[in-house]
């Protein structure tokens, strides 16, 4: 092996590196949000979690990825220890995937079918067809697909030139005696932790290991504690995914290390008391890279299965490493999670549907009032309106980081409404409590209201309660014939809020409303007015964002000014049903 063929190596090493994590990505965006819905399913049964971290990561090809997910979602608080360290097994087992995939460049043989199965005949075909959606197709999704077809086609590519590169090393002494040293099984374990721990990824060291396997001098006396040693090193970018996180979130990255540390041991206190009973001339025997996947497919899942059962004791001795401790206030969101944004974006959706809630609940505390004054409730009111606008500065923030990565066309309109949206819940929760400031007021006062202008004053709040209710369930489940409802709901609000500060005018004349009660009255109204537009504005983002724009004044003038039956049968509808 000269200079030359040690270039070609590295070449290949960058394009199996560089493949792998291409097709990751693309392999995460074509799952998209479904990744959070799959792993938030999970159960108290440890089986299920295991089969659901197993899926999820054969679909990611990464259980460091898997992991670094679990860890964000518990530090979030979404998920608890128990249940994540169950899907952590199964991400173990689900990482051996990749080492099959890898495995298909040792096919060997001269028959036609054996030559159809080689990867060289058919990857060129998902290369070329990874470059057609590249450059051909629109389509967000179809652009993931090509991101996987190429990663994958690149990895294959990758992997073979390594194992042409690494051929001539089979007549070189000192590579032989190298793998001599890796049969030791400490020196094994050592070299296997520290080159997955600089990788980043045991998938990939698993890769270059049958690379080299294609010489014939590796034995599987060398390769054994040179795998062990790469599944513990996969840890240390989970670990380093906890520093500054949460103490739940700190101990579920210590069972990914204590998962494979204890089952390292198990297996080489095993290993080396069967060889010293029994010789095991078996070691001696050359691998290859079905070998190496089959040996490492087999030791994950009876390692996996076998601790599942002790999943209780796992949990007690990461919690003798992370001792309880005054815990900080778990973060709003979680920036680890941008490492896949589909799940990021999901959970930035997750946390602005409970904003919109949060809004619509000061709302209706707020005109509760109206029947009753009480310092409990207002009060509420007030923290919830503090908490909507800590929550808007910190979605705001996120989103805008969010929008600089990987996202598909149909996640880029579900961020741009998020973005167009939350300062208008943060209005509506300002709203709030200016109606709460107003009926503090009117409360400070007797009869400050007839009981006939209490009765419109509901009415309309009712007519905005269910406007607000109508946008809410239009944007959380992105319903457009719920937000095309919205509008002229809007109308008949906008002319309630007319019809009462003309009967109030009338009631000033009769002298049966004083001037200060006025003035409180018509605050109220022009405030329910005001969370009825915020409301408009909601609904037309949720229309505007079908077409990929952004101009609710267009949208509203549109409808105001069309024949839409739709329209005006709901606009009838809402007239009858709010008739004062």
């Amino acid at each position: 092996m000269d200079i030359f063929d040690l270039l070609s190596f590295f070449l290949g090493l960058a394009m199996f590196l560089f493949g792998m994590d291409y097709m990751g990505d693309g392999l995460e965006s074509c799952a998209g949000g479904r990744l959070q819905g799959i792993l938030e399913k999970l159960t108290a049964s440890p089986l299920r979690g295991f089969f659901l971290g197993f899926v999820v990561t054969a679909i990611i090809q990464s259980s460091s990825a898997t992991s670094v997910m679990v860890v964000g979602f518990v530090n979030s608080g979404i998920m608890t220890l128990q249940q994540a360290i169950s899907l952590i097994i199964g991400a173990n087992v689900g990482t051996t995937v990749t080492g099959w995939l890898v495995s298909l460049t040792s096919i060997n043989g001269a028959g036609f079918f054996i030559q159809l199965l080689k990867p060289s005949s058919w990857v060129p075909i998902l290369a070329l067809a990874g470059v057609y959606f590249l450059v051909f197709e629109k389509s967000g999704r179809r652009k993931n697909v090509a991101g996987v077809l190429l990663g994958f086609a690149v990895l294959m590519v990758g992997m073979d030139t390594m194992s042409t590169a690494v051929e001539g090393l089979k007549d070189v002494p000192a590579f032989t005696n190298l793998f001599v040293l890796f049969s030791n099984p400490v020196i094994g374990v050592l070299v296997g932790a520290v080159l997955t721990a600089i990788m980043q990824s045991s998938s990939a060291s698993i890769g270059v290991l049958q690379a080299l396997s294609v010489t014939g001098s590796i034995t599987l006396g060398a390769a054994i504690p040179l795998i062990l040693g790469m599944n513990i090193g996969a840890s240390v970018p989970i670990l380093l995914s906890s520093i500054g996180a949460s103490k739940e979130a700190r101990r579920t990255s210590f069972v990914y290390l204590y998962f494979n540390i204890i089952n390292m041991l198990l297996f080489m206190l095993i290993f080396v008391i069967a060889d010293l009973f029994f010789p095991l001339t078996i070691l001696d025997s050359a691998v290859s890279p079905v070998s190496i996947a089959v040996f490492h497919t087999a030791y994950k899942l009876i390692c996996g299965v076998a601790m599942l059962p002790f999943t209780g004791l796992l949990e007690k001795l990461v919690c003798l490493t992370v001792k309880d401790n005054k815990e900080a206030e778990k973060p709003l969101l979680d920036e680890r999670l941008m490492a896949t944004p589909a799940v990021a974006l999901a959970q930035a959706q997750r946390v602005t549907v409970e904003t919109a809630l949060m809004a619509q609940d000061t709302f209706n505390d707020a005109v509760s009032l109206l029947d009753a004054w009480d310092d409990k409730v207002a009060e509420r009111v007030r923290e919830l309106e503090k908490t909507i606008d800590v929550r808007e500065d910190v979605l705001g923030t996120y989103l805008v980081k969010l929008s600089g990565l990987n996202l598909t066309e149909t996640e880029n309109r579900a961020l741009s409404t998020m973005l167009h949206t939350i300062s208008d819940f943060e209005r509506i929760s300002d709203h709030a409590v200016s109606i709460l400031i107003s009926l503090h007021a009117a409360a400070s006062k007797p009869n400050t209201f007839s009981d006939h202008a209490k009765e419109e004053l509901k009415r309309m709040a009712s007519a905005v309660s269910e406007a607000l209710s109508l946008c809410i369930a239009s944007f959380s489940t992105n319903n457009v014939e719920a937000a095309r409802r919205v509008e002229p709901l809007e109308e008949v609000v906008d002319e309630m809020g007319d019809q009462l500060r003309n009967h109030h005018i009338d009631r000033l004349k009769a002298g049966r409303c004083s001037v200060d009660s006025g003035f409180i009255f018509t605050d109220l109204i022009s405030n329910f007015c005001r969370v009825s537009d915020h409301c408009s504005n909601i609904a037309a983002c949720v229309v505007e964002m079908q077409h990929n724009s952004y101009d609710p004044h267009r949208y509203v003038h549109s409808v105001h000014h069309s024949a839409d039956g739709d329209y005006h049968a709901d606009y009838e509808h809402f007239s009858q049903k709010y008739v004062l």
